[in-house]
């Protein structure tokens, strides 16, 4: 960010995919945020495939962080979409040093890969192609497919959330086509309260699943890698487009606050 710092530092994590999407970081930073977009598969050097990974790989970025000149501390906030979003509640869950936690249309459980830290392995949470619905347009609805990571034998698949000490918000998009997002962010938010902790929770009707930065276009349906195929995001484009403009309000009004100590909401221009 412009000027002399130190700023308010935070990681931020794409969903399943791969490679390097740098713009929401780059945005962060025009706000004042020093900003870390974390690619971890399918870019450079790093694994090709996401069959499983290493949260000691996400600590090493968490400790870059807290260890850099320009970062103020004592504590650093995750920003994560879908796969990034559950990645940034383990990391909230068994890493030091995280202050507050942003997640958009995520998943209560670890989805897609296995996850491991230490002695501790996570396995993804259960699904069912045959719960998928094709249209004639052959584009796929896959929102009922991943299964329910709170009924057996998927609780194994359950983010230990209780052990996280940061603050907690959780976006959630109502018409969200690849799973259900509404639902899994009031199951985290239960969980969390169950703990005496208080999480924030916002839930957009007629949104879809790829919350963007302000005036970027609706994205209905694209190729997405685990399905390996065309599927529906959701979204009603007029309902999307205003969520976009609130969520990314709200995004850089939590993290000033629990991160920089400034209560106020900014404007939603980029």
């Amino acid at each position: 960010p412009p000027g002399s710092g130190p700023f308010p530092g935070i990681i931020e994590i794409y969903g399943f995919g791969g490679g390097l999407l740098e713009h929401r970081a780059c945005l962060l930073a025009n706000h004042g945020f020093a900003a870390l977009a974390l690619a971890y598969y399918g870019y450079e050097d790093l694994q090709k495939d996401a069959k499983e990974f290493h949260l000691e790989y996400f600590e090493e970025a968490v400790n870059y962080m807290l260890q850099h000149p320009q970062v103020k501390g004592p504590g650093i906030g995750l920003l994560g979409m879908s796969k990034g979003g559950d990645l940034c509640m383990s990391m909230a869950s068994f890493l030091k040093g995280i202050a507050a936690v942003v997640t958009i249309n995520a998943c209560l459980g670890n989805t897609a890969s296995w996850l491991h830290y230490k002695d501790i392995s996570i396995p993804p949470v259960g699904f069912n192609f045959k719960r998928m619905k094709i249209y004639k347009s052959r584009v796929a609805d896959v929102k009922n497919v991943l299964n329910n990571p709170l009924n057996e034998p998927d609780r194994q698949s359950l983010i230990p959330l209780e052990k996280a000490k940061s603050h907690f918000l959780f976006i959630a998009s109502k018409d969200d086509k690849i799973w259900n997002s509404e639902f899994f962010a009031i199951e985290a938010t239960k969980l969390l309260q169950a703990h005496g902790k208080k999480p924030e929770i916002i839930c957009y009707s007629g949104a879809g699943h790829y919350i963007e930065p302000p005036f970027f276009p609706v994205c209905e349906a694209t190729m997405h890698s685990f399905v390996n195929r065309l599927v529906f995001w959701g979204g009603e484009p007029k309902a999307h487009s205003e969520a976009q403009v609130d969520a990314w309000q709200r995004i850089q009004a939590f993290f000033s606050k629990h991160l920089n100590g400034k209560e106020y909401l900014i404007p939603s221009k980029l």
